[in-house]
């Protein structure tokens, strides 16, 4: 094959999906590097795919009782703060456990040193009394613990790890373990409502057994069709950086439903992430994506909102696409599954999510929530680690 002329395909005008191009560049670079016509390589395969990821481990769901860690994984969290959440878990019938570190304040803003987070978590795991772990905010730091917990530690001792934001590190380390966890609210915005709140509640619902099937609105930007695959994804900030760099990257296995939500950065980094995705031959392996939030997202780029241009670029595959699924940094943030095998429906009439896991089932309409306001967004940007101005 003479390399020079590859040059004259243009794939950029052609009517070939990206799907249809990654495909094609793969079988082109196959024979590049294997040959063509050796007898010796007829029986060689390509692997265009990598391996299908994993459905994980289901822990048990929490009876009257049980014991919750607090932890500080990422940014240091104010003891009131810890305190108040504590006493709401005790009015849930569970009992706090709050880690060592969770006071401690290490380069102004971590909960400690890596090693002393690390420990932490590990402590959590190995405490056969704990059921669940529930992380008291996000903000920066969890990437520091990649090389510090022990995965198979992670995946013998099962249990139900909580958050969002710079959690998304930790629920990747979950599932690569083969052990699904919670996205969803954490200790700052906990507190700050009593526990009242629908998130909170959809949260302590869910860690006793009762699993959720969202109803969501139509949304402009939508794409229809059906997908099930597992659930892997959050924060994109915090995600993207361990995509093929990392033990935990589940982004590479096959039959993934993506999802993506965002706080703080502007269009250009939004749309510099997602390239950033397909560069690495992630959206081969997605079957179905569900955006959750946007806040404060910028407008350097003349766009619409960030739905609309995402969704400029997702026309591309030929997979269903749900918009505005209230998870993420937003006032309502409704737990999900990261790690199970997840269903989606998209219709004209709005989206279904559901989750393939044994529990008492129960629908929840997305558009009826009434979370108050909580936090004031210039606070949850805070809470994410993203004090600059958008409009940067």
């Amino acid at each position: 094959m003479d390399i020079g002329n590859m040059s004259s395909c243009n794939v950029r005008g052609s009517s070939l999906s990206k799907k249809t191009i990654g495909l094609t560049a793969v079988l082109c670079l196959s024979m590049i590097l294997g040959g063509c016509g050796d007898d010796n390589s007829s029986s060689a395969s390509v692997n265009l795919k990598n391996a299908p990821i994993a459905e994980g481990t289901a822990p048990a769901f929490l009876k009257k009782g049980d014991k919750i860690a607090l932890l500080s994984p990422s940014y240091t969290t104010p003891d009131s703060t810890i305190q108040k959440t504590a006493d709401v878990l005790e009015d849930w019938g569970f009992k706090p456990v709050i880690g060592k570190s969770v006071g401690k304040v290490e380069a102004g803003k971590l909960a400690g040193t890596a090693e002393e987070r690390a420990e932490d978590f590990e402590n959590a795991l190995k405490d056969t009394s704990i059921k669940a772990i529930l992380c008291n905010r996000g903000g920066y730091g969890t990437i520091q613990l990649v090389d510090l917990i022990d995965l198979q530690l992670v995946k013998k001792n099962p249990k139900w790890v909580i958050g969002y934001s710079d959690v998304t590190t930790l629920h990747a380390m979950q599932t690569k373990a083969g052990v699904m966890s919670i996205h969803g609210t954490m200790s700052s915005s906990i507190a700050k409502t009593e526990g009242k709140d629908e998130n909170s509640t959809l949260l302590r619902d869910l860690l006793k057994g009762e699993v959720p099937t969202y109803k969501v609105p139509k949304h402009k930007y939508n794409q229809k069709g059906k997908a099930e695959g597992i659930l892997v994804g959050g924060n994109m900030a915090t995600f993207v950086p361990i995509i093929g760099a990392s033990d935990i990257d589940v982004f590479q296995n096959d039959g993934i439903i993506l999802f993506m939500e965002e706080i703080g950065e502007n269009l250009r980094n939004i749309d510099r992430m997602f390239h950033s995705i397909e560069l690495h031959g992630v959206m081969e392996n997605v079957r179905g994506v569900i955006l959750g939030e946007f806040v404060s997202s910028g407008t350097d780029l003349d766009y619409e909102s960030t739905e609309a241009m995402l969704s400029k670029y997702l026309k591309e595959y030929d997979i269903p696409v749900i918009c505005g699924f209230p998870a993420g940094h937003d006032d309502i943030n409704v737990p999900i599954v990261m790690g199970s095998k997840v269903k989606m429906e998209v219709t004209s009439d709005g989206a279904t999510v559901s989750f393939d896991i044994k529990g008492e089932k129960k629908t929840v309409d997305t558009d009826k929530l009434t979370t108050p306001q909580s936090l004031p967004k210039a606070l949850l940007k805070m809470m994410a680690g993203k004090t600059f101005d958008v409009e940067e």
